[in-house]
């Protein structure tokens, strides 16, 4: 596999959302306990959810560089995105939460704008994989 071409292969977007899948993917397999609190409440087994989207992760972007399996790792990237904008949510949430209850600092003013910023951001990269899933550069 020439790895280089299937990465060219994909738009610039597509390959940030490979990147961050993979990064993503390997802190919740090495520390998971990052994820663990952003996990709603509502769900059962927080820690074994955290492995599974990290899983889920490195296999949408090894999925995404190989052209045999791109368009279904498109289809399941789309679907995972979808999936976990929930925790993104919660995320904000919290940041919004921890500057209510304890005050504003600017550590915490920037942790609130990262994480807000961060769920329109989930829209180009849900449209990026479904145009992979339809057979295209994403």
């Amino acid at each position: 596999m020439d790895l280089r071409a299937n990465i060219t292969h994909l738009t610039p977007v597509a390959r940030g959302l490979v990147g961050a899948y993979v990064v993503s993917g390997v802190i919740h397999l090495v520390k998971p306990q990052v994820f663990e609190s952003i996990v709603p409440k509502q769900l059962p087994r927080r820690r074994e959810l955290v492995y599974v989207s990290g899983v889920a992760e490195l296999a949408c972007a090894a999925g995404m560089l190989t052209p045999r399996t791109r368009e279904v790792a498109g289809a399941a990237s789309a679907a995972l995105l979808v999936a976990v904008f929930p925790a993104n949510v919660e995320m904000a949430r919290q940041a919004h939460s921890r500057i209510t209850r304890r005050g504003s600092t600017p550590q915490r003013e920037v942790q609130r704008a990262l994480s807000v910023a961060r769920l329109p951001l989930q829209w180009p990269l849900i449209r990026s994989s479904v145009a992979i899933a339809r057979g295209g550069r994403g």
